[in-house]
């Protein structure tokens, strides 16, 4: 796990809100539901890149299309692939780019992804607008926890064993940030789901 505070400048921070801001009004933020029970979330989502994640009562899956308008998902803005290739050094790309909004009252539960057939590749979060107390644990549900705050501008990656750890955003600290007028905070999580394709010997 890479923790990097403070790697987006302010002006880096305000250039990806006006990308998010125009993803979101051809990819609107929707609530989703958990499996079986379909108690909704308190996080609202939407999703560009290929894939976008999507949970209901069907289950975790990811789908090529918005849930609500059936629409493709908007491709993910170059200056997010390229902070992607910046922090990983990977040649390949990500194919989902999971945008979640969290409200003052927002929180996420400790889980893992695994969604994912391509389940070595690293995962990108990137935190905007207000501080998020987050908290990390291990390979096991019961494996001891430990919490920190990501604050707006900080990237995290999870990559080798620490891409299966479990991790959850306990709460948000309201008014910390001045980045978005209405507040609240903007996670993105970009992650590979497929297995990139090695090239051939040779070069070819």
């Amino acid at each position: 796990m890479r923790l990097l505070p403070g790697f987006l400048s302010s002006e880096r921070q305000h250039a990806l809100v006006v990308e998010l801001r125009a993803i979101v009004a051809s990819a609107p933020l929707y609530s989703p539901a958990m499996p079986r029970t379909g108690s909704p979330y308190s996080v609202r989502m939407t999703n560009c890149g290929s894939h976008g994640w999507l949970s209901d009562r069907a289950g975790y899956r990811y789908s090529p299309t918005h849930p609500l308008t059936g629409a493709p998902w908007p491709a993910i803005p170059r200056p997010v692939l390229d902070l992607w290739h910046e922090t990983t050094g990977l040649a390949y790309e990500p194919q989902a780019c999971l945008v979640n909004w969290y409200g003052p009252e927002a929180r996420l539960g400790l889980h893992r992804d695994q969604d994912e057939e391509a389940r070595e590749a690293p995962i990108l979060s990137i935190s905007l607008g207000d501080t998020a107390l987050f908290r990390l644990g291990g390979p096991e549900r019961r494996s001891p926890t430990r919490s920190f705050r990501l604050a707006s501008g900080d990237l995290m990656l999870l990559d080798g064993p620490s891409r299966h750890w479990f991790h959850g955003v306990d709460r948000i600290l309201p008014g910390t940030s001045r980045l978005l007028p209405e507040g609240g905070r903007i996670n993105l999580t970009l992650r590979r789901v497929t297995l990139p394709q090695l090239p051939m010997p040779g070069g070819r």
